[in-house]
């Protein structure tokens, strides 16, 4: 048990070598620090917590299809641009989504 987690620390210290996971590490402190700054109640820190990880989940797997597509075939191949493709698209929805959710406690806030 205690490797598996050595292991997956040693992931996320992997991931955050990446700028990519990176900037989207540094988005979600920054949504925090906004969430402090705005009082966010205990739905709404749930809400942006949920949203956090979400998004560098998929920032994360999104970088691992692509080293996997960049071993596999290290030219360029279609194929493999169509599934980089949709791992980048999965990050999108997931950063929309997270907006969306800022957003909407941003305004309740400032109607409030």
């Amino acid at each position: 048990m205690k490797k598996k987690f050595a292991d997956s620390f040693n992931g996320l210290k992997l991931a955050l070598k990446h700028k990519a996971v990176m900037v989207q590490f540094i988005l979600g402190l920054m949504a925090l620090i906004g969430g402090f700054i705005i009082r966010l109640d205990h739905y709404e820190w749930l809400a942006f917590i949920i949203c956090i990880a979400m998004v560098i989940t998929a920032e994360i797997i999104n970088t691992a299809i692509e080293k996997i597509g960049d071993y596999l075939n290290s030219e360029y191949d279609e194929r493999i641009k169509t599934i980089k493709d949709l791992s980048s698209g999965s990050v999108l929805v997931a950063s929309l989504g997270a907006l969306a959710v800022c957003i909407l406690c941003v305004i309740e806030r400032i109607l409030k």
